[in-house]
């Protein structure tokens, strides 16, 4: 969802730096990011603040942080060059989308409710499964479609999902929109494209059913 569905990175970031100084963490918003990207909240957490930090104290804090990047997102929010349309074109065709996201529930809600799409199934961070670059979100989200695995193609904006993906045996799409084509390179990986606009002016959708 975040750098691939909407283009939500830079208030991440923001949202990223207030919790830095807030809570003392001395890393770098870049290295958060880097190090947290894909990962569940408790998980982004935990590793900034200590394996032992309890889960509760963990959910409250990145509670605090997603309200801190919804509150800036809305005051600037866009979708990822061509995202809505291209899943219009998709759901005609007949193929089925599946949101898969380290996110949580609110901030699921808060993406779907502005891109005016409406996947055939939801799985999210909050709801007990790793984050990536483990495969368990894109698996779950393919058990909800009742798709097998080889026969799905993931879009990812990051190296951790890109991983996620190869792991879970499916396919994947590079989205470049926060990371190079070469960071997001691999043997499963059928396309790299700046946006979803690329990928329909080059008939994406239409060489799958060739």
């Amino acid at each position: 969802m975040d750098g691939t569905m909407v283009d939500s990175m830079p208030a991440h970031a923001k949202s990223w730096d207030l919790f830095r100084q807030r809570h003392g963490v001395q890393l770098s918003v870049d290295e958060i990011l880097k190090r947290t990207t894909g990962r569940n909240g408790i998980e982004c957490v935990r590793l900034l603040l200590g394996d032992d930090l309890p889960e509760e104290e963990a959910k409250r804090l990145i509670d605090e942080k997603e309200a801190d990047y919804r509150r800036i997102f809305a005051e600037d929010f866009r979708e990822v060059a061509g995202f809505s349309e291209f899943a219009r074109r998709a759901q005609a065709r007949g193929l089925k989308i599946a949101v898969a996201t380290a996110g949580d529930r609110n901030n699921l809600h808060f993406v779907l409710e502005r891109v005016h799409v409406r996947p055939e199934a939801e799985v999210r961070g909050d709801q007990g499964l790793p984050g990536k670059p483990e495969p368990d979100i894109f698996l779950a989200a393919a058990k909800k479609l009742g798709a097998e695995p080889r026969d799905c193609i993931v879009f990812e904006d990051a190296p951790f999902g890109i991983e996620a993906a190869h792991r879970a045996g499916m396919r994947a799409v590079a989205i470049c929109s926060t990371h190079k084509a070469e960071e997001l390179a691999g043997p499963h990986v059928i396309a790299s494209v700046r946006d979803f606009e690329e990928l329909m002016k080059n008939d994406f959708l239409e060489s799958l059913h060739a």
